[in-house]
């Protein structure tokens, strides 16, 4: 049992260093007053999808239809193909037009085929 003890004995003895904080490094930082709220930071839940595309119909209230062409590359031959899909985006104000180069970001369900959301104006429809 002596044996054991002279083993432990060392292990406890061993302490780690902790690292010493310099009284520079907390002058820093200036120290808000108590009771003040912090500035609000947005919240945001993950990262969400944002595609570029162009509106395609605006003939309902407070949505638009987006056609996002992408390329994909054919596994067989390896030939680039365009694909488009339909979304319909929510546009609150009704700004958007036929034409229209939008930028959408995915949204939580806003009705049954409604999960995105018109976030900006890339460029404005050509007017002839």
């Amino acid at each position: 049992m002596a044996d054991k003890n002279d083993k432990a004995a060392p292990k406890a003895a061993v302490k780690k260093a902790e690292p010493t904080k310099s009284p520079a490094a907390k002058a820093d930082k200036p120290a808000a007053p108590k009771g003040t709220p912090t500035p609000a930071v947005p919240h945001v839940r993950g990262r969400h999808r944002a595609l570029v595309g162009v509106v395609r119909s605006d003939k309902m209230d407070k949505t638009v239809v987006v056609e996002v062409v992408s390329l994909q590359r054919d596994a067989v031959y390896g030939k680039y193909l365009k694909t488009r899909s339909r979304y319909k985006a929510h546009d609150e104000k009704n700004q958007f037009k036929t034409g229209d180069k939008v930028e959408i970001r995915e949204h939580r369900p806003l009705s049954k085929e409604k999960h995105w959301i018109v976030s900006r104006l890339i460029e404005a429809a050509k007017v002839e």
